[in-house]
């Protein structure tokens, strides 16, 4: 296959992504032929998946919206992915201009995107970095120079948790160490406690082509939170975490798999 001239050298094409696969749920157009192989051969599995990204991707605006409102003027993003429209510094501005956002993902194609978005954009940055690696991204100069680790900020961790095997709660605790007091966590996680099955095959068929997911439980979950409060409703389904009108429609939700919530560090 012909190289794409949006694609960045040195991505494997033939490996898909969660980035590009979740852009192309998401109906964008930053993904590759395995990204699309691997979506049509999950979708017969879970026929809802479109409707369970969107839930998702809405949960992460509100939850955006939410932090800038209780005054974070710092966002920093870890698997961040691939940007499409409402990005968090999108929403963040929209309630306060001043807001700094860093973005970091591990995926070259997410990242060269962004840095294409964020072309003279002097409050938003990007890096490329590891998230199994939270010194790297701790000390990195970009970040260090973006944001103040001595005022509250807001980390989300969403839809990218389930990609770390070993450990999570250990990364969460070191982000959580790093940052102020008043500073809020937000995660989305995927589930498997309202369909074992279709996960199960879900995940086997994600193997076969080179990647995989951890889903995890309701109190797993909770358990990412040691150290923070839980801003209610806490560890729900995305669609019912705070719904507004706009963003909440529970169309197709019948078997939710994505879970999210909301912490703040006391």
């Amino acid at each position: 296959m012909e190289r794409p001239s949006w694609a960045p050298k040195g991505v494997d094409m033939d490996r898909p992504s969660p980035a590009r696969m979740y852009d192309y749920v998401l109906g964008g157009t930053h993904n590759f032929p395995v990204d699309r192989k691997l979506y049509d051969q999950v979708v017969p599995l879970m026929p809802d998946i479109v409707p369970q990204a969107r839930a998702s991707r809405a949960f992460m605006r509100r939850a955006v919206r939410f932090c800038a409102e209780a005054g974070m003027r710092q966002f920093l993003d870890l698997g961040s992915g691939i940007p499409t429209r409402g990005n968090v510094h999108e929403v963040a501005h929209q309630v306060t201009p001043e807001a700094r956002v860093m973005y970091v993902d591990i995926d070259p194609t997410a990242v060269a995107h962004s840095r294409e978005i964020l072309a003279g954009n002097d409050r938003a940055r990007v890096i490329q970095a590891d998230l199994r690696q939270p010194e790297s991204i701790l000390t990195n100069p970009e970040v260090r120079s973006l944001l103040d680790f001595d005022q509250p900020m807001a980390v989300l961790m969403v839809n990218v948790l389930h990609f770390v095997f070993e450990d999570p709660s250990g990364i969460v605790a070191t982000f959580r160490d790093a940052v102020a007091s008043g500073s809020y966590l937000v995660v989305a996680h995927l589930s498997a406690e309202n369909r074992p099955t279709e996960v199960a095959e879900g995940r086997e068929v994600s193997r076969r082509m080179g990647h995989d997911a951890v889903p995890r439980t309701r109190a797993e979950v909770e358990r990412l939170f040691a150290g923070f409060e839980l801003v209610e409703p806490g560890v729900v389904w995305a669609h019912e975490w705070r719904p507004d009108l706009l963003q909440a429609s529970a169309d197709g939700l019948d078997r939710p798999f994505g879970l999210s919530c909301v912490g703040r560090k006391p």
